[in-house]
């Protein structure tokens, strides 16, 4: 089953995440099948390609909680 959910980046302290499309028994930062965008909680940043994210999803992906929050954003 494919997941789209946040994969950590950055720093210690420094968090930035990807919101990637990921098959759901791989590790949280582990091999990824498509980056869908970002976001950067420290800054306030955020970017997720619509068109993307809404192919994954009518292909069956779920979607992660925070990603949703985000997403309706």
């Amino acid at each position: 089953m494919v997941t789209i959910r946040l994969s950590r980046y950055g720093r210690k302290n420094s968090p930035f995440y990807r919101v990637v499309a990921v098959d759901s028994h791989k590790k949280r930062d582990g091999a990824f099948l498509e980056v869908l965008g970002f976001w950067n909680p420290v800054k306030g940043d955020k970017e997720i390609k619509k068109a993307n994210f809404d192919a994954w999803v009518a292909k069956g992906a779920q979607v992660s909680a925070t990603v949703k929050k985000l997403f309706l954003k």
